[in-house]
């Protein structure tokens, strides 16, 4: 996969996030997209930042439990954590039940 595959497979998981969270969120989740970092602020003042890594090819993800790394299985076509081959979306609903204490399916990136 070259770079600029990888920035739109980065850019349309980035949008789909947003999605979920303008149509699945209870609580006051804001969120902002600058530089290519999307960045979630929960209403407690946690915040989970979503960044590209594009000389490593890889989606990584800061939350207040540690940085978590994603790498893209084209044969898949899912984002897998690189440290345990975690399946980003049920990480996604792990870590933002976790940390903003919303249940959201992230249905979206399942397709």
């Amino acid at each position: 996969m070259n770079e600029s595959e990888f920035n739109v497979l980065v850019d349309d998981v980035m949008l789909k996030i947003e999605d979920c969270l303008d149509e699945e969120s209870e609580t006051d989740l804001d969120y902002m997209t600058v530089g290519g970092v999307l960045t979630v602020k929960c209403e407690n003042g946690a915040q989970i930042i979503f960044t590209r890594q594009a000389p490593v090819s890889q989606l990584w993800v800061a939350t207040p439990q540690g940085g978590f790394h994603f790498d893209y299985d084209v044969d898949t076509k899912t984002w897998l954590r690189d440290s345990d081959q975690q399946s980003f979306v049920p990480f996604l609903i792990a870590t933002f039940s976790e940390v903003a204490g919303e249940q959201l399916g992230f249905d979206t990136l399942s397709d």
